[in-house]
This record gives C-alpha cells, sequence and structure tokens, in this order.
C-alpha cells in the first residue's frame, strides 16, 4: 500500500513539468485531465485497500482521511474534465490568454497533491505545510484571467487566509506543548493516532488553547462565520473549475483538522465544551449565510455564500457529537462537494452562454438551452436538500440531532435553513422560468461532469455503496464521542 501511495503523491510532480512545456492549449488541458483521472484511479484503489497508519506512522488511512480523499478526487477529476471544453471557450472568446493556460495546467496536479497530503498525514506540521501550499497554489489560478475583480480577490484570499494559517501554525505548536506530559519522542508529539490514543493525558490549558487557535485558523479556510470574508470573492471571481475545487475540495480540507481537534480537546477535558464552540461557529454561519443569500443576485456569489451555510451545518453536526450528528455532517461534507462543485461548472456553462452571472440578465433556461436548464435545475434540487438527494438526509439527521440538543436550537437551524431554501429557490426560479425566446445550441460535452457528480448526490440519497457505508459506519464513532 506504501508504493501506491508515494506514486499518488510523486505523480503531479513530473505531470507538471510535462505540462509546462506543452504547447497548445487544448494539449495541456487533455493531459492535465487525463492525469487527474489517473490519480482518481490510484487514490481509489489506495482508499478501498487501506487502513490505519502506513509508512512508519507517516501515513494516516482512517476512515475518515479516506473518505474525504474519495471525494476530493473525485471532485478533482471532474473538475479538470470540465476544464477543457471550458478553458477552450474562454481562450476563443479572447477572455484568456492561451499562455495562462499553462498556469493552469502547472498549479493544478500540485493543488491536488497538496489535498492528498494534507488529508492524509499524521504529522500536524506536514498538515499545515500543506494546507500552505494549496493557498499558494490556488491563488494564482482565482486571478487566472487577471481581471480586477480576479486580482482582488486573489490578494483578500491570501492575506486572509495566510493570517488565519499563522493562528492555525501557533496552534500547532501548542498541540506539541499540550503533549509533553505524555513524555513522547519528539517525532511522535504532532502525529494524530498518537494523540488520539492518548488524548485524556494532554495537558488540558494547552490542548484548549491550542484548539482555540485552530478552530480560528483552520476556520479561516474553511469559511466559517465572522472569519469567512474572503471565500465570496474567491469563489465569484475564479475561473468555473478553480470555484468548483475550492468549494468542493478546498473547505473540506481545511474542515479536517478542527473536526479532529474538537476530538483532542474534549477527549482531554472531559468536557463538551469545544463542542459548544463548534456549534456556536456552524450555527452563526448558517444563520448570516442564510441572510446574505437574500442579497445576492451574481450566481456564483449565490453558490458561494450556500457553500458558507453548508458548512456551518456539517460543523454543527460535529459539534453536537452524537453518532447520528457525525454521520449527518460526514454526509454533509461529501453530497456538498459533489453538488456544488456540479453548480459551478453549470454557471460557468451558463455564464458563457449569456456572457454574465447576473440572475437578472439570465431568463427562460429552461425554454432557450434545454440542457443548461435541467442540469441547472437538478443541481439546485441537490444543493436545496430536496428528496431523494443525500442532501435531504445529511440535513434531515443533523436537524434531528440538534432537537436531541436542544428543541430550540433546531427550530433556530430550521428557520434559517427555510430562509436559505427561499432565497435560493427564488434566484433559481428567476432564472430558469420566463422570458420564452427560441431554442439555442449547446455544448452537451461540457455538461457531462455535472450529471455524473450529480447522479452520485443521488445515489448516496438513496443507498449506501459498500465502501461508503463501510466509511461512514467506522467515521461515527472515531468523531462522535457523545452517547
Amino acid at each position: 500500500m506504501i508504493t501506491l501511495y508515494l506514486l499518488l503523491v510523486l505523480l503531479p510532480f513530473p505531470a507538471a513539468l510535462v505540462l509546462g512545456f506543452l504547447r497548445g492549449a487544448r494539449s495541456i488541458l487533455t493531459v492535465n485531465a487525463a492525469v487527474s483521472l489517473l490519480m482518481l484511479g490510484l487514490g481509489t484503489g489506495f482508499a478501498l485497500s487501506a487502513h490505519g497508519v502506513l509508512g512508519d506512522g507517516f501515513v494516516l488511512a482512517d476512515a475518515f482521511a479516506r473518505l474525504l480523499l474519495t471525494i476530493s478526487l473525485l471532485v478533482g477529476a471532474a473538475s479538470a474534465v470540465f476544464a477543457v471544453p471550458y478553458f477552450l471557450g474562454r481562450v476563443a472568446r479572447g477572455h484568456l490568454p492561451a499562455r495562462r493556460v499553462r498556469l493552469f495546467g502547472v498549479l493544478y496536479p500540485i493543488f491536488l497533491d497538496t489535498v492528498i497530503v494534507a488529508l492524509t498525514s499524521n504529522n500536524l506540521g506536514v498538515l499545515w505545510i500543506a494546507l500552505e501550499a494549496s493557498t499558494l497554489a490556488t491563488v494564482f489560478m482565482v486571478s487566472l484571467e487577471r481581471s480586477p475583480g480576479g486580482i482582488e480577490a486573489a490578494w483578500k484570499y491570501l492575506i486572509l487566509c495566510g493570517v488565519g494559517l499563522a493562528l492555525a501554525l501557533f496552534g500547532t505548536v501548542l498541540i506539541d506543548l499540550a503533549a509533553a506530559p505524555l513524555h513522547l519522542p519528539a517525532g511522535e508529539r504532532l502525529l494524530w493516532s498518537v494523540l488520539s490514543h492518548a488524548r485524556g493525558a494532554l495537558a488540558p490549558g494547552a490542548i484548549t488553547t491550542a484548539f482555540a487557535f485552530l478552530l480560528v485558523g483552520y476556520g479561516t479556510k474553511a469559511g466559517l462565520v465572522p472569519i469567512h470574508h474572503w471565500l465570496p470573492d474567491a469563489h465569484a471571481q475564479g475561473p468555473a473549475p478553480v470555484s468548483a475545487v475550492l468549494s468542493g475540495i478546498l473547505l473540506n480540507v481545511a474542515l479536517d483538522p478542527v473536526v479532529r481537534a474538537e476530538a483532542l480537546a474534549e477527549g482531554a477535558l472531559h468536557s463538551n465544551l469545544p463542542g459548544l464552540f463548534l456549534v456556536g461557529f456552524g450555527m452563526a454561519s448558517v444563520i448570516v449565510a442564510a441572510l446574505l443569500l437574500w442579497r445576492q443576485y451574481d450566481l456564483k456569489r449565490l453558490w458561494a455564500y450556500s457553500s458558507i451555510e453548508h458548512m456551518g451545518l456539517a460543523t454543527l453536526g460535529f459539534g453536537i457529537g452524537t453518532p447520528l450528528a457525525v454521520l449527518g455532517a460526514t454526509l454533509e461534507m461529501s453530497v456538498h462537494a459533489l453538488s456544488k462543485s456540479s453548480l459551478f461548472f453549470t454557471t460557468g456553462v451558463v455564464s458563457q452562454s449569456h456572457g454574465t452571472q447576473d440572475v437578472r440578465a439570465i431568463h427562460g433556461l429552461l425554454a432557450r438551452r434545454p440542457l443548461q436548464g435541467v442540469a441547472l435545475l437538478l443541481g439546485g434540487w441537490a444543493i436545496l436538500g430536496l428528496p431523494p438527494c443525500g442532501t435531504f438526509i445529511s440535513e434531515l439527521l443533523i436537524v434531528l440531532a440538534a432537537v436531541h440538543l436542544s428543541p430550540l436550537l433546531a427550530l433556530v437551524l430550521l428557520g434559517a435553513l427555510l430562509t436559505a431554501f427561499a432565497a435560493i429557490a427564488g434566484r433559481l426560479q428567476e432564472v430558469l422560468w420566463g422570458g420564452g425566446g427560441r431554442r439555442r445550441p449547446e455544448r452537451a460535452l461540457a455538461l457531462v461532469p455535472v450529471f455524473a457528480s450529480l447522479a452520485l448526490v443521488l445515489l448516496l440519497g438513496v443507498t449506501l455503496p459498500p465502501p461508503f457505508a463501510s466509511w461512514y459506519r467506522t467515521t461515527v464513532p472515531l468523531l462522535g464521542l457523545r452517547p
């Protein structure tokens, strides 16, 4: 298994080198898509066969890591495939110089590599380095078209996430201090597997402070309110494939260490106080995002605030911490990644067809461009949490868990979800219906990744394939601490 893992981690570097010397946008994008699909195959093989801790304690392959790895590589492969027609269209229309496609081709596999390392590293220090590298890779992709809005969004993303990661670094140092009573060798004091096994013996004061810094630090990159301000701009200004990986991959990767740190802190304190902090941040994110959704008329900003809402919902579930809530939160991370990436794909196609992302300038999509309209309708159906999609199951589980914790909390949560539902449904109604007009030609190939992602969202709402069922079942006792 370690050989397969090393192949998966090392493949992006020669791939990026080759992509850097290729000529022609089509060749670069096609090879990048092939590399991403190969990484998906290798990563899926690793996730299905590996377990526990590998490579002398360096590689973490527990159920949560393998689940997030598989979902991330699925979104990564779908985004790379979608990028082929999307960027070729941007180049043909003069919106993107062909030379910048090479920059995307070089950075994309490196970004996927940072995600793999962040999700599977057993060492908190290596995790921090990987997340820092992911910021550096994606910030140039956000500003790929060099528009004034894109450059501003990239700077905001770099500065705010840089500050957040600096706080997370301080929290990582404090974790090392909290492990001092364990009298471990220096190389083991930052290992998730060791700390999780001995969390009851960690220094309470140090671990509490460390958790606070990790929550704020990595929570910034996960887009939790009130440290979310980079997210709407970066998602709205970046190219559609980049917005898809920011929302579908990077937010999950940033939330992963927050959840694990909460489990460490609760074990050390023998208290649910860390979980209550997650409940607070999660509820704030859901409520604020639900209210701000009403002010959005840019489709990509609409999906950006929806991402804040859904990450808040997942954070809330992990904070409640019961097996039911953890199952809902884990499923929420999975289906949100797939459904939101499909919405960014569809929005990219719609904006290219209409020359705008403004809801008020797009009408009658179902009549004029039926394929785009159906893709947007199904994506909206999924993200709104309507049955039988997996989002319906995940939100239902979290709401039921909130009722168990506090009926008042559940009532507020339900009100926020309904507020968000009404805002998104209203914008979709404006885009999909009305206006009339004759039918326009469409490029069906660009929508293949959309329907493939949505099919998996539907599948996860109807049944759980054996690997996913095993991963969810194993993750619940790993992260669910309370009965």
